[in-house]
């Protein structure tokens, strides 16, 4: 992955530079897989509290530089999403969990499989989740 100015990156998305931001976005730079907050928490050394990671996951989201993934644990995931600028993944796409390692990856690549709704059902969003075993875990 290409290296990226935080502050620039930061700036270009109209976001407020602050040191915890830009360690939260280093985050997601360097991890391939979707972070939880415990593990944004960890990856920060504890330096940022959960209060500062919470609003900042929920800034990121809003300006859409994250996304939330769906999860069956009932622990929120965030991933990058993809733009011109840097790496990360697309709005639409799959998210595959692993059951041993516990890692959500997205899966950039693999279409979304068209969803036909009954009439008068309009479709804003499809999330599609496939569990298994990753290649690392294999």
């Amino acid at each position: 992955m290409p290296e990226i100015d935080t502050v620039v990156f930061l700036k270009s998305m109209g976001v407020y530079i602050t040191d915890a931001r830009r360690m939260i976005l280093s985050a997601f730079l360097e991890k391939e897989n979707a972070l939880t907050q415990a593990e944004i928490l960890r990856f920060t050394n504890e330096a940022i509290d959960r209060v500062t990671i919470w609003r900042t996951l929920d800034l990121f989201v809003s300006k859409g530089i994250i996304h939330a993934i769906p999860s069956m644990d009932s622990l929120n995931r965030y991933a990058l999403l993809q733009s011109k600028n840097r790496a990360g993944c697309f709005n639409n796409h799959l998210h595959f969990m692993c059951d041993s390692c516990g890692k959500t990856i997205c899966l950039d690549t693999v279409p979304v499989p068209s969803i036909v709704l009954p009439v008068g059902f309009m479709s804003k969003q499809t999330e599609v989740i496939v569990k298994g075993t990753c290649k690392n875990c294999q």
